[in-house]
Order: C-alpha cells, then sequence, then structure tokens
C-alpha cells in the first residue's frame, strides 16, 4: 500500500473488490484515488506518483485487483464546450481546432451536463497510463464535481472554485443551469485572487454580495482564504457530502475525487 494513503478503512479487503468501485482522479503530474463501496468510502490517497499507473510496484495490488467498476478523472490540456443542440459526432474535428492540438494529445468528447458537450485534450502519455483499465470508464476530471454542485441547488451568487496544485476551476450557476465554467493555471494565493476577481467582474458579480465556496487544495483560514477574503464579503468551504466518509477526512478536500462516484461510463468520440 502507498505511503501517501489518507485514510483506510478497517473492513476494507482486496479479495472484495469484486463489490467495490475504483475513483481514479488523474492530475498532469499526480493521481489521486479511492474505493467506494455501497457509497461508503473505504480508502483514499491523494498525490501518488503517476508512474504508479502505468507501471505499480507500491499500489500494486490495488491497481491489480477485479473491481466491480472503475471511473477514470481524466485531466484536460484545453477544452471548449458545445451546447447539446449543436453538437453532432462528424463535427469533433472542427471543434477541436479551437483546443490547437499538438502532436502527443488526442481529442476527447462527453456529455458535460444535459446542455453542454465538453471537447477536450489529453496527453497521450496519460491515456496511455490508463488504458489498462479500460476508456469506457474515463469521464472528463472534473464531471463529478460539476454533477455534484448542480445538485447542490447552487445560488446565482455563488461562484464555485476547485483548488488544484496549479490549476483553477470556476464554476457559477443561474437559475440552476451552467453560466460559466473554466480554468487557469496559478502559482499562488495573489494568482488566486486576481482570477477570482477577473471571473467576478466578467459575470457581473458584485464582490461584496458574493460567496466564494471552496474546495481541493485549501484549508480554513489558510493564506489562500485569507487573501480571498479581502476582496469577497463571504468565503466558505464546501461542506458537500457525495459519500459517506470519517469524521477526520475534510470533504472539501477529497470533494472532486469523491463526486466522480456519481459519474456512469462515457465513450471516446
Amino acid at each position: 500500500m502507498s505511503d501517501n494513503n489518507d485514510y483506510q478503512d478497517n473492513t476494507f479487503n482486496l479479495y472484495q473488490a469484486y463489490s467495490y468501485t475504483l475513483l481514479l482522479q488523474v492530475e498532469l503530474h499526480s493521481f489521486s484515488y479511492a474505493v467506494v463501496h455501497q457509497n461508503r468510502l473505504l480508502v483514499s490517497a491523494r498525490n501518488c506518483e503517476l508512474s504508479e499507473l502505468a507501471d505499480p510496484k507500491q499500489l500494486n495490488d490495488l491497481l491489480s485487483a477485479t473491481y466491480k467498476k472503475v471511473i477514470i478523472g481524466l485531466p484536460a490540456t484545453g477544452f471548449t464546450l458545445v451546447p447539446v443542440s449543436l453538437f453532432s459526432e462528424q463535427h469533433v474535428a472542427g471543434f477541436a481546432r479551437f483546443l490547437d492540438v499538438k502532436d502527443h494529445e488526442k481529442v476527447l468528447a462527453q456529455p458535460l451536463d444535459r446542455q453542454n458537450i465538453i471537447v477536450f485534450k489529453a496527453d497521450e502519455n496519460l491515456l496511455t497510463a490508463v488504458e489498462r483499465f479500460n476508456f469506457d470508464n474515463a469521464v472528463y476530471s472534473s464531471k463529478g464535481w460539476i454533477k455534484a454542485i448542480a445538485k447542490s441547488s447552487p445560488t446565482n451568487n455563488s461562484l464555485y472554485i476547485e483548488v488544484g496544485e496549479d490549476i483553477l476551476q470556476f464554476l457559477n450557476y443561474k437559475d440552476g443551469s451552467l453560466r460559466f465554467y473554466n480554468s487557469f493555471e496559478f502559482k499562488n494565493q495573489d494568482e488566486l485572487a486576481y482570477f477570482s476577481a477577473f471571473v467576478a467582474e466578467e459575470l457581473k458579480l458584485n464582490p461584496v454580495d458574493t460567496t466564494l465556496v471552496l474546495s481541493g487544495n485549501v484549508s480554513k483560514d489558510d493564506e489562500k482564504m485569507a487573501r480571498l477574503s479581502e476582496f469577497f464579503g463571504k468565503v466558505e468551504l464546501n461542506n458537500l457530502h457525495v459519500l459517506e466518509i470519517p469524521g477526520q477526512i475534510a470533504a472539501h478536500k477529497i470533494l472532486a475525487l469523491a463526486a466522480l462516484s456519481l459519474c456512469g461510463s462515457s465513450e471516446e468520440l
């Protein structure tokens, strides 16, 4: 078992993997995983070495087990959203022209929600690393996070932010429908504040009346939260629970990973 384990339930037994679901949240330089049974978290670990996916050593037993279901969240090196009414499989290549696809990248497309298709490009090295798990089980990495927030009755003046190691993702709804989704690379809390203010301005959200709801790599009263509080009226952690998790795990820390459990299988177009 990996030294990066965050949690392991004492009932976890790999001999029962056939009844478990394995969730894999892949990033550009690392990955996180969780094992779930009947909506209950059994195992979770973050920031594992990416090499373990393609050639597992410490995680060989866990990653080689036969699971009832495997859901893989794939990161994008670029994406565009297309309304369902305008999308067709025959036009994927045309939409891909907006993404400046490189030789080492591959284009995928799948439903993001009921109104939008996401067309995104992914690094072929990452695709090779997870091909042993079957691409039919792969979804866009933030699909679960977006779905979880959509189900939570988001308010118009709430700006949802998933804070990664070097990527920020912003999400806003209006009257229950997706209004805005985008991502930005960032390095520190100042850039987090800048992009948050930029997105709020683009959406014409008054910072005083806007609630920032954060998940991911952030903690209560840390530098990120403190910096954002200088500009926005309310800054809080996202405490949505999509799985039954133990009290020692902060729900916002694993929200994007846990929310993969809300995703069904998808296929490459």
